[in-house]
């Protein structure tokens, strides 16, 4: 499945893991922010989250090893979705 059709399924969460200041500088419209370094202390959100995860980061770097970490976790339906201005090539669709 590709990024464009997950972002259309409304039970998709997507997830910045940049960090708080990043975030507030500009982010892509619905995202949440969970920091990287955040994630193993917020697995609460995760188990609210009942369809597919995104994450993206600045470079799509961080983005991958939340991924990897996500699934290490037991999350299924966790996809990389790159860079911030990826993900805003998306939002302009």
């Amino acid at each position: 499945m590709n990024i464009q059709d997950l972002i259309s399924n409304p039970k998709t969460s997507i997830v910045d893991v940049r960090e708080v200041g990043e975030f507030m500088q500009g982010h892509y419209e619905g995202a949440i922010n969970i920091p990287l370094g955040t994630i193993p202390n917020q697995l609460e959100k995760f188990k609210t989250m009942d369809g597919p995860i995104i994450v993206y980061c600045r470079s799509g770097n961080r983005s991958g090893l939340a991924q990897t970490m996500l699934k290490q976790m037991g999350y299924q339906e966790v996809y990389n979705g790159g860079a911030l201005q990826d993900m805003l090539v998306y939002s302009n669709n």
